[in-house]
Formats: C-alpha cells, structure tokens, sequence
C-alpha cells in the first residue's frame, strides 16, 4: 500500500492494529511528516497567508484564504483535516484527526481545545487497535477554551460548547453546552 492509499484507508474510517506492522510503518511515517509541518508552523513567525499555505501542506486540501490560526497548532495525523471558510482556530489546539475532522464555515476554536477522534478496544486483546470516529462541527460553532470533543460528536450549526466541557454525545444546533460531561444548558433564540 502506497501512502495515498494510506491515507485513502484511514479517510475510509479503518481500524489500525498495532500488530499490523505495515499499516502501522505507514502511520507513523504519516505521523512524522505531520509533525515536521506544526514544527514549521510553531517555531517562527508567518504570515496569515503562510499560516493557510502550511494548513493547506498539512491537510492536503486547499484550505480557504479566510481561515486564521494562531499557533503553536498540533496534530498527530493533519490528512484527515477539513476546513471550511471563515473558521478560526486559537492557540494551543490539539486534533486527534486521523478518523476525521471537519469544521463548518464560520467556526472558532477556542484556546487549547482538544478534538480526539480515535479510541482503542476495551478487552485486552484489542487495547493496542485504534478505532476511528469522526467529529464534524457544524457551521458557526464556537467551542471555548479547554474544551474536550470525544470521538465520533457531532456539533450541531450555532451552538456554543462552554470553555472547559467535555462533549461526549452530539450537540444540538443553536444549544449551549456545558460540564463534564456536557449538558444542553441553554437554547439560543436567532432575531431577525
């Protein structure tokens, strides 16, 4: 298996055994050049449109001209990223991204978010395979500092996840979220 492929494979929501030595070479290549790129990124200064040309190398996806991060940014996988216009990141963000990770338009992250979408089995014999599941979040989502998204959330468009929740289970559109684990606390009421 080539690294396309690789990479194909894992976008197609595989599970990896660590006693599966190809698959596992592949990952860590993959995961070595993730981080030669967030090394670029958060060891000197770039320019907002640097900042889009590395997320765009780290991604392999043109990421769009609106987007903004303030590194340091880091990611174990970075192929498996989606972005989508106007989306901002904050510093000190950690993606778990290789079961999927997409960001609707208009979304902010706050500082120090972390997004997981992996988890290993449970019973012995599995604890070293990694099980992916993809986060999406919606459109105009804001997700406050030291939030915690577990694997396979869904993030509904307008909703707010409140700074230090762990969201464990799918949040409604135009909720606010908080605790741990995260409760709908509020509805949000749009006026025209």
């Amino acid at each position: 298996m080539d690294m396309k492929q690789f990479i194909d494979f894992c976008r197609e929501g595989n599970p990896i055994s660590g006693e599966d030595k190809e698959l596992h070479a592949l990952l860590t290549r993959c995961s070595y050049e993730a981080q030669q790129v967030t090394m670029k990124l958060n060891t000197s200064y770039h320019s907002k449109e640097e900042i889009v040309d590395i997320f765009s190398e780290l991604t392999g996806n043109d990421v769009d001209p609106s987007f903004m991060c303030f590194p340091p940014f880091y990611t174990d996988f970075g192929k498996n990223i989606w972005i989508g216009k106007n989306v901002f990141i904050n510093t000190g963000c950690s993606f778990q991204d290789r079961g999927g990770i997409k960001i609707g338009n208009g979304s902010m992250i706050g500082m120090n978010v972390t997004i997981a979408t992996l988890n290993h089995g449970l019973p012995l014999d599995t604890r070293n395979t990694t099980y992916p599941s993809p986060v999406i979040i919606g459109e105009n989502v804001w997700i406050g500092s030291n939030a915690t998204i577990i694997p396979g959330v869904i993030i509904g468009d307008n909703a707010v996840v409140a700074a230090g929740a762990v969201v464990t289970k799918n949040v409604p559109e135009n909720t606010v979220v908080a605790g741990v684990p995260a409760k709908v606390i509020k509805t949000i009421i749009h006026r025209s």
